[in-house]
């Protein structure tokens, strides 16, 4: 990640270790437009999950790196790898179950809720780093988001030029971008000495 110059790498991150969910956090991003690119040449199912599995590398880490800063780092970082795995998880169930005729998506979808309901409740925990309230403009780009792909066809019957589907993509990435914006300006509030180092 690049950072402005003249900063420290400290006023990101007092703890090194706590790069580690960031570093997933944007490899996701990356994959997600590789894997979107893949299905939208050729949409179906078994290019749906190269769309779906790497968005989970966006939103789980992002709980991963809350838990470390506002809990405890040992257990954000060993949670990370368990949160990831339940995420590929539920692209794999909803993957299985599709391809049975089930099309299960309830599993997917709590991973979601739940990773979004966890950001908010981060904001209710001391923090250590300023710039906070950026979390409240990320859960609110994917709410608006999920928002707009649940209503793709009436936004696109509006002017039949821009469908629920690409806004949702524009607030997505809006809100990783908004990640982003957040690293680069925080600073640390203190420094006091954290449990589990």
């Amino acid at each position: 990640m690049a950072f402005r110059a003249g900063k420290s790498s400290r006023d990101q991150f007092m703890d090194s270790r706590e790069r580690w969910p960031y570093v997933f956090v944007f490899v996701g991003l990356v994959l997600t437009a590789f894997g979107s690119a893949y299905y939208h040449f050729a949409p179906d199912n078994a290019r749906l999950v190269w769309d779906r599995l790497p968005m989970t590398l966006v939103f789980i880490p992002l709980v991963a790196a809350l838990i470390a800063e506002r809990i405890n780092i040992k257990l954000g970082l060993w949670l990370l790898p368990v949160l990831i795995a339940i995420g590929v998880g539920s692209v794999i169930q909803w993957h299985l179950s599709e391809q049975r005729g089930a099309g299960d998506l309830r599993f997917y979808a709590a991973v979601q809720l739940y990773a979004l309901l966890a950001l908010l409740a981060a904001l209710l925990l001391p923090p250590r780093y300023t710039r906070g309230s950026d979390l409240l403009v990320v859960a609110s780009l994917y709410a608006l988001a999920k928002i707009h792909e649940a209503t793709d066809r009436q936004i696109f019957s509006l002017g039949n030029l821009l469908s629920g589907h690409t806004l949702k993509h524009l607030a997505a990435g809006a809100a990783g971008i908004w990640v982003l914006r957040m690293l680069q300006k925080r600073r640390p509030i203190s420094t006091p000495p954290r449990a589990g180092i």
